[in-house]
């Protein structure tokens, strides 16, 4: 599944934020971790306060603090903020299609989709933290100690 840009930030400054919920980072810190535009970051953090997942603390000092129930939200409730993952019946239309061939095909592909929608409906932001301590526990990199400096966490290991 390929995500926009706009989703795959708001989700690296969900992660972000959530994994220090009492803290708050400035946009221009998350963006420098993940090597994004602070611009498009900042339009994506405004439309996830006003869904109510981030707050703005304004003044010397302020940034984004994560506000949601991180056991509660789920990939596929940020996902849908930012994208439409539902294929339309009849949208799209291939050649081929209607045919019974096309038919088998497009079946599975709906299967594939409804378990990609189940799979990240299942994963909670409380989840995904878990899986993000494991890695930097095997050696993955870890953006905020990149941005303090050069790691001494051994490189990942090429071809994952």
């Amino acid at each position: 599944m390929r995500l926009q840009k706009a989703t795959r930030f708001a989700l690296y400054a969900i992660l972000d934020l959530a994994s220090d919920p009492e803290k708050q980072f400035s946009a221009a810190e998350i963006a420098e971790r993940y090597g994004i535009s602070v611009n498009h970051l900042s339009k994506v953090l405004r439309s996830l306060g006003r869904a109510g997942l981030v707050e703005a603390v304004r003044g010397a000092g302020g940034g984004y603090r994560f506000s949601g129930n991180a056991k509660r939200l789920t990939l596929l409730d940020l996902i849908l903020l930012f994208e439409d993952i539902d294929s339309a019946p009849g949208a799209g239309r291939e050649p081929g299609d209607a045919t019974p061939e096309g038919q088998a095909l497009g079946g599975v592909l709906e299967e594939i989709e409804d378990i990609a929608r189940a799979t990240l409906s299942s994963i909670s932001v409380a989840t995904m933290l878990k899986l993000i301590a494991e890695e930097r526990r095997k050696g993955g990199t870890d953006p905020r100690a990149a941005a303090d400096g050069p790691s001494t966490a051994p490189a990942a290991s090429a071809g994952r």
